[in-house]
């Protein structure tokens, strides 16, 4: 029964590794392919001609920064459809910028998944080795006790075995906190470009806004 708790100890630990190397392998795809399509997006959007051709491209492209665009777009022809509402009080820039921050925020929500397991794979993986451990020193102190020797030889052994299960929960720790990281710094960075095209953004509506009202 103690060793089958110890191996159990083991087998979860595994596990946690697997599940850590799988978050951070479809994360580092994502982030691949993320920051392929803001590249493509970014050098046409921002070669375009017109409002009309921005609005274009911004429908048919496909990623994070194309769907704030249409955030944007949307609510821009809401508002001239409607810009003596209750609901568009206000400047062209602070009616726009409400629902673009909300769109940001969805996308970090997208983002966000798998940094909480990250987190708690590396806070609690050394706890559970060190569980294995102190079980299977208990068991092995038993069993030395009913042997009635206690030689290097024989303590060795037994405890040996129960530190494996330390070891591995470190082992599964430190890259666990190691991606959450990196995800959490890539994420800062994330945010940054994304405030950064909401502003530019921002102006450009605010010229269309004048430019089509003069």
């Amino acid at each position: 029964m103690d060793s089958l708790i110890v191996h159990s100890v083991l087998v979860v630990l595994i596990v946690l590794s697997i599940a850590t190397w799988s978050i951070a392998i479809l994360k580092l795809k994502l982030l691949k392919k993320v920051a392929a399509e803001t590249q493509e997006f970014s050098q046409t959007f921002w070669n375009a001609d017109s409002w009309e051709k921005g609005q274009s491209i911004a429908s048919d492209a496909k990623g994070d920064v194309a769907g704030l665009a249409m955030a944007g777009f949307e609510q821009f022809a809401e508002y001239q459809r409607n810009p003596g509402s209750l609901k568009f009080a206000g400047e062209i820039h602070e009616v726009l910028e409400r629902p673009m921050r909300q769109e940001i925020q969805k996308i970090l929500r997208r983002h966000e998944k798998g940094l909480a397991e990250l987190a708690s794979i590396g806070s609690t993986a050394p706890f559970i080795g060190l569980f294995g451990t102190v079980w299977g020193i208990m068991d092995a102190m038993q069993s030395i006790s009913a042997s009635g020797q206690a030689s290097i030889d024989v303590v060795a052994g037994p405890i040996g075995e129960a530190l494996i299960a330390t070891a591995i929960g470190i082992a599964a720790a430190l890259p666990a906190v190691v991606f959450y990281n990196y995800f959490l710094r890539k994420m800062k960075i994330w945010v940054t470009e994304l405030d950064g095209f909401t502003e530019d953004f921002l102006r450009l509506a605010s010229r269309e806004f004048h430019q089509s009202n003069k």
